[in-house]
């Protein structure tokens, strides 16, 4: 989809591209990558359209905080939205709705047409991954699925602009396999559409089943305010950068800024997984990723990311995938 986007000086540029209705709803894989250089930053972004589903994704250097942006007569979308590094905050002044994107976060957006600002921060990678169902194919989707899709699908087809959720939720480890799936896909023709079609509907049954598991939480939380929640967001990205070599618990809490015990119950709640479950599993689905490098060995992947011996990463990958890491090439 095209964005048009203005410069300080009230001059706009065309950032993607316009899918005509043929080419959107044919049964083909049609995809396109583009770089863009402009005054306000630069991107990369992949385009892929087919049978009602249009899936963009790419990396952003912003080199302006504020864009003002415009998107009108595009297809009628309902878009899953995934932000996976950087942030910001879009406005709509249609709707008078604001977005706050956050780094590691998704939710599901129906917004008709966007004329508002944008405001992101300036110099650090904006990464971002979006799969848009025709509105009308979402709504056949859903019709038989979760009471939660069920009433999101009968607000937009009230032309609504809404959200699934008024609070984004934390990408999943499994969101980011299937989104590394899609990303590094090497079927081509009829086998590539059959992929890419179960790879969408995947993280939409990803999406509802944690919007879901979220709304049934009755338990009193221990992660109360905005700033404990940001705090388990930041050991989470440390713990991470230091995948190879963790620190401990007692070491994490102390960098993150809270006690130990709140990084315990908080990163479940956020998480859904405690703190080195969610690091075997981040280790492993980078792991898998790496398989398919063929410059890389298993040796050399055990070592990068810090197991104590091949045995360790073969039995943990086993355990984890049912294959071998030497099969799973």
């Amino acid at each position: 989809m095209a964005l048009n986007i203005y410069d300080g000086d009230d001059k706009y540029y065309i950032v993607g591209n316009k899918f005509d209705n043929n080419e959107f709803n044919q049964a083909l894989v049609t995809e396109r990558r583009d770089k863009y250089s402009f005054p306000f930053g630069d991107a990369e972004i992949v385009e892929i359209a087919f049978s009602g589903i249009y899936i963009v994704y790419g990396d952003m250097l912003v080199k302006k905080s504020r864009l003002r942006i415009k998107s009108f007569d595009e297809p009628d979308m309902v878009e899953l939205h995934f932000s996976i590094t950087g942030g910001g905050i879009m406005e709509n002044y249609l709707t008078n709705k604001r977005l706050d994107i956050k780094a590691n976060q998704h939710n599901i957006i129906y917004s008709p047409d966007f004329d508002g600002m944008a405001e992101f921060s300036v110099g650090g990678p904006h990464k971002f991954f979006e799969v848009n169902f025709e509105r009308s194919r979402f709504v056949d989707l859903t019709g038989e699925s979760s009471t939660l899709l069920k009433n999101f699908a009968e607000k937009i087809m009230n032309n609504r602009s809404v959200e699934l959720s008024s609070e984004n939720l934390p990408i999943s480890l499994a969101m980011h396999s299937c989104i590394s799936d899609i990303m590094n896909c090497h079927f081509t023709g009829g086998l590539k559409l059959l992929f890419l079609q179960s790879k969408c509907l995947e993280l939409l049954a990803l999406q509802a089943q944690a919007f879901e598991l979220a709304a049934k939480k009755t338990d009193t939380p221990t992660i109360k305010s905005a700033y404990d929640k940001d705090r388990i967001y930041y050991a989470r990205e440390y713990l991470l950068a230091n995948a190879s070599h963790p620190p401990c618990l007692t070491e994490l809490a102390k960098v993150a800024g809270i006690n130990e015990f709140k990084l315990k119950q908080g990163f479940k709640e956020v998480f859904q997984n405690t703190v080195f479950g969610y690091l075997s599993d981040y280790k492993l689905m980078r792991a898998k990723e790496l398989l398919a490098d063929s410059s890389k060995n298993i040796k050399n992947i055990s070592e990068e990311l810090g197991y104590s011996s091949v045995q360790h990463f073969s039995s943990a990958f086993s355990k984890k995938f049912g294959v071998s890491p030497g099969k799973a090439r």
